[in-house]
């Protein structure tokens, strides 16, 4: 998909040295800054997790323990 973007004189300056650096067209190098970024955001997803065990009655590492236990009975 093609899309238009504005970039300012800065951003495209610099965008210049990293295409020749990388050997690499204008358009992958802001593919890769997307795909970067998008991996990013996925990855700040997770931590909305922390803290969902405080409330819980047994420990996390008893919970844990109990689970792995089940893998060594017969």
């Amino acid at each position: 998909m093609r899309t238009i973007v504005e970039l300012p004189d800065e951003q495209l300056e610099a965008l210049g040295k990293i295409c020749s650096q990388e050997k690499a067209s204008r358009a992958e190098i802001i593919r890769r800054a997307v795909g970067s970024y998008l991996l990013g955001k996925q990855a700040g997803r997770g931590r909305s997790a922390f803290g969902l065990w405080k409330k819980k009655k047994v420990s996390a590492l008893r919970y844990e323990s109990r689970l792995r236990a089940e893998w060594t009975r017969p």
